[in-house]
C-alpha cells in the first residue's frame, strides 16, 4: 500500500525525542511487581496525556494501583483500543546502570521496563498525539488502557473488561514487545496450587501416617503423563497445551512422615479452555487413581488465569497491522506467541479482533539485566500505530 500525503504528514509529525523522554520518565517511575505499586507510573502517564489534551480517567483497582484510560476523539464511533501495563518485574541484579534511572546507550534506551513495556506505552501516546494534532481524532478515535498487575494476577485487565460494557471499540492492539511482528494468537496460562494434606507419624512407623510428599509425587506423575494426550491434540496454529511443574515444598523433618506438600504448576491453555475445566479434569484423574482418602486430601486452587486468543490471519486488523509495519520499512511478518498477555481477556470477554504488536524483543530483552529497547523501534512502532488507527475505519466490519 502506498502511503498517502496525509499519512506521510502524520508520520513525519511523530517526534522521536518526545517518545524517548516519556519512556525514560516511565522507567524512572518504577512499579516493580511484586514489591511496589504502579502509582508513580500511572501519575506520570496521566499527567503527560492530560498535557496533550487527551481525555484521561484513572480507576483505582486496589490501593495505590490505578488503571489509566486515555482517549482521543468524540466517541461517536468505535475506535482502536491499545492495551499496555504499568507494572514491571523486579529489577534483580547484574545491571551495569541503575535499572530505574533510564539511560540512552548505542541507540538503545536502558532500564527496567524499557522493553516490557514502558517503550510501548510511550509509542502509543506519540501515535495518539500525532493523530490529534492532525485533526483526525474524531474520525479515528483511539484509547490507551494502561493497566496494573499484568505481571502477576491480572487485577487491571479484569477490572477494565468488567467496566467496559459502556465503551465500544472496533479492535485491540496490545503494545507488548514483538519486534514489530504482528502476533495474531497466543496460548493462555493458568497457575495452579495443589495442596496435599496427609497425616504425620514417626518415620520408624511410616504406615501409621499418610505421606503427603509421596502423594504429591504421584500427582506429578499424573500431570506429566497427561502431556501425551495434549500433544496428540494440538491447535493447528498454537500447538499443544502444556504442563510445567514449577515448585514443590513440603515436610517438616527427615524423621517425620510429611503431613503437607504444596506443588505449583503452570498450564498453558488453548483458546476455549479454562482453568476451571483443567482443574476439574485433573481432580477426576487424581480420584480415579485412588489418591484421595486413607488420610490424604487434595485441594487445587487457581492462583492466576489468563485466557488465550486466536484472530484469523485474514482478519482486517491483522492485514492492516502487517501493512502498516511494512509501510514503515519492516518486512511482512506474522506469528503466534508462546507467551500470554492481556489480549486474551479482551478477545474473549469484549469480543473484538486482537493482535499483539510492539517495540522490543521479548525473548532477548524482557525480564533481564540491562533490559533495553532500540530507540528507532519506538518511533517505528508509533508510526505503525498511527497508520493502524487511521486505516481501520475504512475496513468493513471494523
Amino acid at each position: 500500500m502506498t502511503v498517502s500525503n496525509t499519512e506521510r504528514a502524520l508520520l513525519d509529525s511523530i517526534d522521536e525525542r518526545e517518545i524517548v523522554s516519556l519512556t525514560a520518565a516511565l522507567i524512572d517511575a518504577g512499579g516493580e511487581n511484586p514489591g511496589d505499586t504502579e502509582e508513580k507510573t500511572a501519575k506520570v502517564l496521566a499527567e503527560h496525556c492530560r498535557a496533550l489534551g487527551f481525555d484521561v480517567e484513572t480507576v483505582e483497582v486496589a490501593p495505590g494501583r490505578p488503571n489509566v484510560i486515555a482517549s482521543i476523539g468524540s466517541g461517536d464511533r468505535p475506535g482502536v483500543l491499545f492495551v499496555g501495563h504499568s507494572d514491571v518485574v523486579p529489577a534483580g541484579t547484574g545491571w551495569t546502570s541503575d535499572p530505574f534511572s533510564a539511560v540512552v546507550r548505542d541507540g538503545r534506551i536502558l532500564g527496567r521496563g524499557a522493553c516490557d513495556m514502558k517503550g510501548g506505552l510511550a509509542a502509543v501516546v506519540a501515535a495518539m498525539a500525532a493523530v490529534q494534532r492532525a485533526g483526525l481524532a474524531d474520525e479515528h478515535p483511539m484509547t490507551l488502557a494502561c493497566l496494573v498487575d499484568e505481571e502477576d494476577t491480572g487485577l487491571g485487565i479484569r477490572a477494565f473488561v468488567a467496566e467496559s460494557q459502556h465503551r465500544t471499540y472496533s479492535c485491540c492492539v496490545v503494545a507488548e514487545p514483538t519486534d514489530l511482528v504482528t502476533i495474531y494468537g497466543c496460548r493462555g496460562a493458568a497457575n495452579l496450587e495443589i495442596e496435599v494434606r496427609g497425616r504425620s507419624a514417626h518415620a520408624g512407623q511410616p504406615r501409621n501416617g499418610a505421606n503427603a510428599i509421596s502423594a504429591a509425587a504421584r500427582i506429578i506423575g499424573i500431570i506429566e503423563g497427561s502431556q501425551a494426550e495434549l500433544d496428540a491434540n494440538p491447535d493447528p496454529e498454537l500447538g499443544p497445551a502444556t504442563w510445567n511443574v514449577g515448585t514443590i515444598a513440603g515436610g517438616t523433618g527427615t524423621s517425620m512422615v510429611a503431613d503437607r506438600c504444596v506443588v505449583t504448576v503452570d498450564r498453558r491453555l488453548l483458546p476455549g479452555e479454562s482453568a476451571a475445566g483443567v482443574v476439574g479434569d485433573l481432580r477426576s484423574r487424581i480420584e480415579s487413581a485412588g489418591l484421595t482418602g486413607s488420610g490424604i486430601d487434595v485441594e487445587i486452587g487457581i492462583a492466576m488465569e489468563m485466557p488465550g486468543f486466536l484472530t484469523s490471519v485474514n482478519n482486517g486488523l491483522v492485514t492492516t497491522a502487517v501493512q502498516s509495519v511494512v509501510d514503515n520499512g519492516f518486512g511482512r511478518s506474522t506469528d503466534i506467541w508462546t507467551a500470554s498477555c492481556d489480549g486474551g481477556f479482551v478477545a474473549q470477554q469484549m469480543g473484538i479482533p486482537t493482535v499483539v504488536l510492539g517495540p522490543g524483543e521479548i525473548d532477548k530483552q524482557a525480564h533481564r539485566p540491562d533490559e533495553s529497547v532500540a530507540v528507532r523501534q519506538l518511533t517505528d512502532s508509533a508510526r505503525a500505530y498511527a497508520l493502524i488507527a487511521t486505516r481501520i475505519a475504512a475496513l468493513p466490519g471494523l
